[in-house]
Formats: C-alpha cells, structure tokens, sequence
C-alpha cells in the first residue's frame, strides 16, 4: 500500500503530511514528530522514512481508515505498546 510523506520543520521537530492510498481511495493524515521522539527512534533516518516505517506498522495492525486523522508520534506506543519507532 503506497504510503507518501512529505515533512517540514517546525519549533519543536516535524509536521508531516501523510498520504495513504489503496484500491479503495486515499486517507489524510498529520503526524507530529517532536525532536525528542525523533532523537530516540530515528535510527540514522530522514523524518519522512521515520514517519512511513510508523505507518507501515500501524498498516499491519489496522486499516488506514482506522488511523487517527491527526496525532503525535508517540501517541502509537499507547495503542501498541510493542512499538519502538518501527
């Protein structure tokens, strides 16, 4: 499932514009990236590769359309506490 992520700087990190796309359509989303969660996950990636392995374990356990439209990085390990920056 092609996954497109596009992100800039901002005071405290990243904003990222996420496009999740299948047979069915697109889904929309806003992910923040706070510098400290990028300094402890980002494992010699870009942000935008940070963000897409994040959806690409999220897309093994749910849906796109399930995926909150707008949410903080670290928001996932609440849902999925086996998640470590993917």
């Amino acid at each position: 499932m092609p996954v497109e992520v596009r992100c800039t700087t901002d005071a405290d990190g990243y904003r990222c514009a996420v496009d999740v796309s299948d047979a069915t359509g697109t889904s929309h989303h806003t992910v923040r990236v706070s510098r400290k969660d990028f300094d402890r996950w980002h494992r010699k990636r870009s942000a935008e590769e940070l963000v897409a392995d994040s959806f690409a374990f999220l897309l093994e356990r749910e849906p796109k359309e399930s995926i909150l439209k707008a949410f903080d990085l670290s928001v996932i390990r609440r849902y999925f506490p086996d998640y470590d920056g993917a």
